[in-house]
């Protein structure tokens, strides 16, 4: 009986084909417009690293000012000072660690025929790469000897890779950063994650990829300035000798464990060591010492903000809107067959037979306005990855996303029903037959 309805339901698309249609793409607009935010508030929100997230920590050590501060106050700051971040990687805790900044710099291209341009970078230590399972298209990391010694060695981004060398392998190439010779090591091959990176590692939200990564002590050893804002209680415009020994808050620091359950002992000796460091005098604030995992850390930072949420929001409201339209057009369409329904229910169909027909009617066209709302899904998720390269590897969808497009608009259709055919039901046989 259900096929011989959906058969029905389909011949059905035929009938008042410009009702037909309206319904459709109005179910489709409410839909595409629903599920393309989602998309893109699923993957914002989504864990980044899933398979290690729960194993990397980003500490946070209070070293702000005491003079007007209260515990309820909350930090200054997220991000460490040099000293801190100097000392974390020397403590030799968890089985990774990484100290970070970002960078602006000038790159003079090998080709005479390139003028310069600046771009934008980031200055970590070596373990950076692997604890975010950074992959490589040429080369690698650079080694620890680099790091130690704060060699002049660059890892590219490929489309700035591509930019200055072409296709060829520019491992073992030198630029010019800075005004300073450098080596390249190694090329980054597309890094999908990245974008929902940026408010990780203290960076932008929706900023452009990281175009070239330099080792943390190369960008010290040439007093390279931090790209973005800083804290400093001590002098708001520090020289750079000034602010390696002061207390300016502006370094991304992360650790990883070799289990999540090894948390609590890396908890342990961060509260340790400020003690140690309070009664060294340099952390003045006794405030609580945290660690935040990444699922964590993304939440603290409000990676997804209120006007994400917001939009969400908007679309569903969107939704309902179309909603109560299709109503009204299912309405039109139901009300123009009530001789057919008075004909079915003289030769013996019951109420929930005609219920039933008239829902699987509903259903189908909400199937078709699925279809068609995952087509405008995609053109739209499109259109935002061309217009935002730092949105191109989030506005794509999953499959979780491609059933939800479904389920919504074959729910969205039989709710929009229930009304109609529950009217088409009250239909009184003897009357209808009387009228015609």
């Amino acid at each position: 009986m259900f096929s011989y309805y959906f058969k029905l339901g389909v011949r059905s698309l035929r009938r008042n084909p410009a009702l037909t249609a309206l319904m459709v793409l109005t179910l489709a607009i409410g839909v595409a417009a629903s599920v393309s935010t989602l998309t893109i508030l699923h993957m914002m929100s989504g864990d980044p690293i899933p398979e290690k997230s729960e194993r990397l920590f980003v500490p946070h050590v209070d070293n702000g000012p005491v003079e007007g501060w209260s515990p309820s106050d909350g930090p200054n700051d997220d991000q460490l000072g040099y000293i801190d971040a100097a000392n974390l990687l020397k403590s030799g805790q968890g089985e990774r660690r990484t100290a970070m900044y970002g960078v602006f710099q000038p790159i003079e291209p090998p080709r005479a025929d390139m003028p310069a341009f600046t771009a934008s970078g980031l200055a970590p230590t070596r373990d950076f790469f692997t604890m975010f399972k950074v992959p490589f298209l040429h080369g690698q990391a650079w080694t620890e000897g680099d790091d130690t010694r704060g060699a002049d060695v660059v890892v590219l981004g490929r489309a700035v890779a591509e930019k200055l060398f072409g296709e060829a392998n520019p491992v073992g190439r030198q630029i010019r950063i800075g005004g300073f010779p450098y080596t390249v090591v190694g090329v980054l091959d597309a890094w999908n994650p990245l974008p929902r990176y940026y408010r990780l590692i203290g960076g932008s939200r929706f900023g452009n990829p990281e175009e070239f990564f330099i080792p943390f002590s190369t960008a010290l050893r040439h007093e390279m300035g931090h790209n973005g804002s800083m804290n400093c209680s001590a002098n708001r415009d520090p020289g750079f000798a000034n602010l390696l020994a002061s207390e300016c808050t502006w370094l991304q620091f992360w650790f990883e464990t070799r289990s999540a359950g090894d948390r609590a002992e890396l908890q342990s000796w961060l509260d340790n060591y400020a003690s140690e460091q309070r009664k060294l005098g340099r952390l003045k604030r006794n405030a609580p010492n945290k660690l935040y995992n990444v699922m964590e850390w993304m939440e603290h930072m409000k990676v997804v903000g209120n006007d994400s949420k917001l939009s969400a929001w908007l679309a569903f409201g969107f939704l309902i809107l179309c909603l109560v339209n299709t109503v009204g057009l299912l309405l039109a369409k139901f009300s123009v067959r009530a001789s057919e329904i008075g004909v079915r229910r003289a030769l013996g169909a019951s109420r929930r037979d005609v219920f039933k027909q008239f829902l699987i009617e509903t259903g189908v066209v909400g199937l078709v306005g699925g279809v068609l709302g995952l087509a405008l899904s995609f053109g739209a998720l499109a259109l935002i990855g061309m217009q935002s390269k730092g949105m191109a590897a989030v506005a794509r969808m999953d499959w979780q996303m491609l059933m939800l497009t479904f389920i919504m608009s074959v729910t969205a259709a039989i709710l929009a029903g229930l009304l109609p055919t529950w009217r088409a039901c009250q239909v009184t046989p003897a009357i209808q037959l009387k009228s015609q």
